[in-house]
């Protein structure tokens, strides 16, 4: 079953999902890492909208997502937000103009996309190049506890959401081509982290 096939089908319920995660810390680090920002913003994967409320009124969003089931539920929450237009599309072939805008967002998305240096190859493609890209992903641990951790759960999390939690996320953005200026640690040593990257 494909990635977008298992996200239609937990639309419903995804939020529930990770609601403790959520109240406890992605709610703040969406709001720290999205409020400033200004332009044109691209979000891939924007899922059910989770980080809609916190972009500024005055940004134009356009928020991608492969699962139709997950753009519905994000539709819903833009009622009535005049910024935001929504589109059903492959993070890796990404139907937009070279430079075209000034922000990429990703929030816990990279751990989904089935070849995450193409998807990012074509995020440096659609930047300005003063643009920027905005990522709040999990990553692997350079822990060895934690890293065997995420080892044990990273099949029962691929077989239900896709999700990998074994993925070099880092170092999947240099290889795209990214010029990394910030690798914040978020919580569990250095498994969520905020990372800012250039073009």
């Amino acid at each position: 079953m494909s990635a977008a096939s298992k996200y239609n089908r937990i639309s419903t319920v995804y939020e529930l999902i990770d609601l403790p995660l959520e109240l406890l810390f992605f709610r703040r680090w969406r709001k720290e890492a999205l409020s400033g920002l200004s332009g044109k913003v691209l979000e891939v994967g924007v899922g059910t909208g989770r980080n809609l409320k916190y972009y500024p009124v005055d940004v134009q969003v356009t928020g991608i997502d492969n699962s139709e089931g997950m753009l519905e539920k994000a539709r819903e929450k833009a009622e009535g937000m005049q910024n935001i237009t929504f589109l059903l599309m492959d993070a890796e072939h990404l139907e937009f103009p070279d430079k075209s805008f000034d922000y990429v967002v990703t929030t816990f998305v990279l751990c989904t996309i089935p070849d995450p240096v193409q998807a990012l190859k074509e995020m440096r493609r659609i930047l300005k190049p003063a643009g920027e890209l905005i990522a709040l992903e999990h990553m692997h641990s350079s822990n060895s506890f934690i890293a065997l951790f995420e080892d044990l759960i990273n099949p029962v999390l691929l077989f239900l959401l896709g999700d990998h939690t074994t993925r070099h996320t880092l170092k999947n953005i240099e290889d795209a081509g990214f010029i990394v200026l910030e690798a914040e640690k978020l919580a569990f040593k250095d498994v969520f982290r905020k990372i800012r990257a250039k073009p």
